[in-house]
């Protein structure tokens, strides 16, 4: 099934800003709200800004409605969601995406929105791994000007640095993943995902080094490394042990590495996109050309195949 790309962005054209999952307020998407503006986008902001049950910005009821709203919406060209952090997953049972086939449109996020991006690569739609509106002023340049590229439908290439353990080569795939935790949490589910054939990304914040080495093993044996296209591994940021006087003794780079260490395909670490302030636009569900030497590794998007 060949995958719908939504449509460029124009100028003109209106964003949403949606809370998924944590609670935001409207003052904390003044930075996001300021760069969608300065691309001449028109921004409407969800109901759910400025909502907190709990933790959250509204029930998963509430929220699905507001998510539901945006996505049926046709003067709605682009879906940002405000921020990660817990509970996208509970919009899954509600959610009608069906729409997006008919009126494809930019779904926009990482970290727990990891969630939307399976739900989006099962309904055959491409959707942005990039930067959210909540924090966004303390990202790079690049982060903001490849999120822009990638909206208003220019060709782009990401570069990341070379690392000792890489393993050279070229490769071009539909690019899939997104934040290892949310990934490992939807297996077994409808919304799991086949990386057969395709380049895998992957990133993490936060976790245990043991806790990372269980989900690892767990897409190690459940066949996952076994069939890439190529391997991408972005920030995996503040990992740390339960106890540092008593440590795993393996950071998750090389967890990685000896997983993967039977395969032939191109693998990259330390790829500029996660948790990081150089978290550049990814396009998932969309084929790229994975390059990766002893001068680094690139991936890019929108350019003709060959080149």
């Amino acid at each position: 099934m060949p995958t719908l790309v939504p449509k460029s962005l124009k100028a003109g054209d209106t964003i949403a800003i949606i809370p998924t999952a944590r609670a935001i307020q409207e003052d904390e998407l003044r930075a996001g709200i300021a760069l969608a503006e300065s691309w001449d986008l028109k921004v409407r902001l969800g109901a759910g800004v400025g909502r907190k049950r709990f933790q959250q910005a509204g029930t998963a009821q509430e929220r699905t409605e507001d998510l539901q709203n945006a996505i049926k919406d046709p003067d709605i060209r682009a879906i940002w969601c405000a921020r990660g952090g817990y509970g996208t997953v509970h919009l899954l049972e509600g959610l009608d995406t069906a729409p997006l086939k008919k009126d494809p449109k930019w779904i926009i996020g990482f970290s727990d929105i990891t969630v939307l991006h399976n739900a989006m690569l099962k309904l055959g739609v491409a959707s942005l791994h990039a930067q959210m509106p909540f924090s966004v002023a303390g990202k790079s340049d690049l982060a903001k000007e490849t999120l822009r590229k990638a909206l208003f439908g220019e060709s782009y290439v990401v570069h990341g640095p070379a690392d000792p353990a890489q393993r050279n080569g070229v490769c071009e795939a539909t690019l899939v993943g997104g934040n290892l935790s949310v990934l490992y949490s939807l297996r077994g589910t409808p919304y799991d995902l086949d990386p057969a054939g395709r380049i895998l990304f992957l990133e993490d914040l936060d976790e245990l080094r043991y806790h990372a080495d269980r989900m690892i093993q767990n897409l190690k044996l459940g066949g996952w490394f076994a069939g890439l296209a190529g391997l991408v591994v972005g920030g995996m940021t503040d990992m740390r042990d339960k106890n540092p006087d008593d440590p795993f003794g393996k950071e998750v780079e090389a967890m990685i590495a000896e997983a993967v260490a039977p395969f032939g395909y191109p693998v990259c670490f330390g790829f500029p996109a996660g948790h990081i302030d150089d978290n550049r636009a990814l396009i998932l569900g969309q084929r790229a050309k994975l390059s990766v030497t002893a001068h680094g590794a690139s991936l890019a998007f929108g350019v003709a195949p060959g080149a």
